[in-house]
């Protein structure tokens, strides 16, 4: 299973192309999912208040113990801001940061996610 926030449209892209299993967190569902499988969390750059949902989402019943890490969508341009959401949720939750791409990923970034996600996820009790 896969997590994540779209705010624009460009992360549920690239988590549609792994064809994964997903639930996009919105500020409708965010504070409702209780987890009880591993998860890969995919997070979006944007400015703390918009992506707070991610980090409450992690808080919920303690969904943050199925998480096996996260990948970070972000802008390059952004330099040392990029994908500064990931690296903080994953500072803050000791989650290992497992890939960091821009937009909606190329098609080796979105190997990547297939591959952390049959690693990390499937098969796991």
């Amino acid at each position: 299973m896969i997590y994540y926030q779209s705010v624009i449209g460009n992360t549920r892209v690239f988590v549609q192309k792994s064809g994964i299993e997903a639930c996009e967190l919105t500020d409708l569902n965010y504070d409702q999912i209780q987890v009880d499988q591993p998860f890969i969390l995919v997070a979006p750059t944007y400015d703390p208040s918009t992506t707070a949902i991610l980090n409450d989402f992690l808080k919920e019943a303690d969904n943050w113990e199925y998480c096996r890490g996260i990948f970070g969508a972000g802008n390059r341009n952004f330099m040392d801001l990029f994908c500064y959401t990931a690296k903080n949720l994953a500072s803050e939750f000791d989650l290992p940061l497992l890939h960091l791409f821009e937009f909606q990923g190329s098609d080796y970034d979105v190997n990547q996610l297939v591959k952390e996600h049959n690693a990390r996820c499937q098969n796991v009790k």
